[in-house]
């Protein structure tokens, strides 16, 4: 930014026989205005999940069945006479049962997630700029221009 000061000139405008002109006051720049604005943000998320089971079923079964029937005669006389007379039923039953089931599941997953956020505003205003004040004095009447 400058600033004149040109003081009195002794210029004479001609009209009303002398008028003097005091040109007071100028200045002229630049003017530089910025807006800056930031904005951050990070996140992160993690999960897992598993899940398992087992089933097991067992199942064992015997059975044994043994029958025995017997009749058995048996006769001696000393005159040399023998008597015998044998009826006999055996019977045998065996059954075994076995059962096994067995069963398993499972699952298992995991999750994973980041993120990042990034805002950024940059504004900047330029302007350039004049300005002048002028002041006219003389014969009675006085005017004031500002640009």
């Amino acid at each position: 930014m400058s600033d004149y000061d040109t003081g009195d000139t002794g210029y004479e405008a001609g009209h009303d026989g002398g008028n003097d002109v005091d040109y007071g006051h100028y200045e002229a720049g630049q003017q530089h205005d910025g807006l800056d604005q930031l904005h951050q943000a990070h996140g992160s998320e993690a999960d897992a999940q598993s899940q398992f089971g087992v089933y097991e079923n067992d199942h064992h079964a015997q059975e044994s069945t043994d029958f025995s029937q017997g009749h058995h005669v048996e006769y001696d006389q000393p005159a040399a006479v023998h008597y015998e007379s044998d009826d006999y039923t055996n019977y045998n039953h065996d059954a075994s049962v076995d059962d096994h089931v067995f069963a398993a599941e499972g699952s298992e997953s995991s999750h994973q997630a980041e993120f990042s956020e990034l805002d950024a505003l940059q504004q900047r205003f330029d302007a350039a700029f004049a300005e002048g004040t002028q002041y006219h004095a003389g014969g009675g009447e006085a005017e004031i221009a500002s640009k």
